[in-house]
């Protein structure tokens, strides 16, 4: 199984494209008091989570304003768990597309998936809306477990003007999410993950649903 790990680890930071600097960084439990203290001025300088570590406790709206126990969905099935920029970039909606065409071939598998952004839940359920999504999305916008997972950066001077407007007034520190998808069993472990400080490139949901049923067959998740 550790072999097995190790062999996704590198693939999803050979695709992420993440410094050895990150790779190397040593355990910290699930991390979220060092990550919580400052965001990075450039999306390379992030120190997320690894495989192997735990994520922190989280609840969040959904796109009805309702408090979600993250944890408690986390527990119930193993999960696919996607950080996008928001509903505002691109980028972000065609991979929420690629998510949505992915999504029966994942709850096949037993997999629950599930996307965090920026955006305030009156923009989430806009995105839903415009995108016909039927799974489910959620609201960090004080990016608060943006930070905790350790991937939130200090969003550009272009950015400033609209991240409090599409966050509801709450992204207050001007941050972003680098673009993430984590892949974790029940009890809420990292066994894939793959970031890339390049919010263009995106992991395919071929390569996703690939690495998706890798895991459920050689795994106990």
């Amino acid at each position: 199984m550790n072999t097995i790990k190790m062999t996704l680890l590198g693939l999803s930071l050979c695709l992420g494209g993440l410094s050895l600097q990150a790779q190397n960084k040593p355990s910290e439990g699930n991390g979220s008091s060092t990550r919580m203290v400052m965001a990075p001025a450039m999306p390379e300088d992030i120190s997320p989570l690894l495989v192997g570590e735990k994520v922190p406790a989280m609840q969040l709206p959904d796109a009805n304003g309702t408090m979600q126990n993250v944890n408690a969905l986390i527990k119930a099935k193993p999960t696919i768990l996607v950080f996008y920029r928001g509903g505002w970039c691109p980028y972000c909606t065609k991979q929420l597309s690629g998510l949505q065409e992915a999504r029966e071939s994942l709850e096949k598998m037993g997999y629950k998936l599930l996307a965090i952004s920026t955006d305030s839940p009156e923009k989430l359920s806009e995105t839903m809306g415009k995108q016909t999504l039927d799974y489910t999305l959620l609201s960090d916008a004080d990016l608060n477990v943006t930070r905790a997972f350790g991937i939130a950066f200090q969003a550009p001077g272009g950015y400033h003007n609209f991240l409090p407007q599409s966050s509801g007034g709450k992204n207050t520190a001007l941050l972003l999410p680098v673009p993430s998808v984590f892949i974790l069993d029940r009890n809420g472990i990292i066994l894939f993950e793959h970031i890339n400080p390049d919010f263009k490139q995106r992991i395919s949901s071929d390569m996703l649903i690939s690495v998706a049923q890798a895991l459920r067959q050689t795994s106990q998740m």
